[in-house]
């Protein structure tokens, strides 16, 4: 059964969310990210994703004290992006709770600091996220295009040991249009023992209903739920 990960994208310690990656479209859906976070447990899902926005853009973590108002309020298994740019950021993220952190641009600038953290981590704890623009790795808050083409990218690290990847086209992110399919039955097709979880585009239930009978392992939600294209109720079917 699939995984189902609301995400929680964080500017100002406030809940917002962007299309495309584009900071002038910030819209912001809640004041306090604990009662959306609890909102989720409730209904019983376990998995959350949290990024922080302000350090996908900076060499550190912004958003840090949110995380950990979070990590405290529930018992969710939480992975956290956004300024993993060195020692002392990963380690401050799982010290305010996160269970994993996902590192993209980093993995591209710093391959030998990316595979010290999976060596010195954890395979478990360390997941690859790969955005892409055109096929192409997009770095600092996707303001920025790598010259990564995806699945290069991705052999590097499943050979390094990585156990799981974030994927987002962020051609689709925001604009509640679908995801982009085909590329996640082709990570998950080249790499079957991967952990493949979809991001980016999920419109309605029906969305992650293909996903799941593709046999992708998880689907992070955000603009669907806060937009009421998706239902809370709608996502027990998929849960335990």
């Amino acid at each position: 059964m699939i995984k189902i990960i609301p995400a929680i994208d964080l500017i100002n310690g406030k809940c917002v969310r962007l299309t495309k990656g584009d900071y002038s479209t910030e819209k912001i859906y809640s004041e306090n990210p604990v009662v959306i976070a609890k909102s989720y447990e409730d209904i019983g899902i376990k998995y959350l994703h949290v990024v922080d926005l302000e350090g996908a853009k900076s060499s550190k973590l912004v958003n840090a004290p949110t995380l950990k108002a979070i990590t405290d309020a529930v018992e969710m298994d939480i992975d956290f992006g956004g300024g993993i740019k060195n020692d002392e950021a990963i380690q401050q993220a799982f010290d305010n709770g996160a269970a994993a952190v996902t590192v993209g641009s980093i993995a591209v600038k710093d391959p030998a600091l990316t595979r010290k953290w999976i060596d010195k981590y954890g395979s478990e704890k360390i997941i690859l996220g790969a955005d892409i623009k055109d096929n192409k790795i997009s770095i600092n808050g996707w303001k920025n295009e790598s010259n990564f083409e995806l699945f290069d990218f991705v052999t590097d690290y499943f050979t390094a040991g990585i156990k799981k990847i974030i994927s987002t086209d962020i051609s689709c992110d925001g604009m509640l249009t679908g995801p982009n399919f085909q590329l996640y039955k082709e990570l998950k097709d080249k790499f079957p023992s991967l952990e493949v979880i979809a991001s980016g585009g999920i419109s309605n239930i029906d969305d992650v209903r293909k996903l799941n009978d593709m046999g992708i392992d998880g689907v992070i939600i955000g603009k669907a739920i806060y937009e009421n294209k998706i239902q809370l109720d709608e996502l027990k079917e998929f849960l335990d």
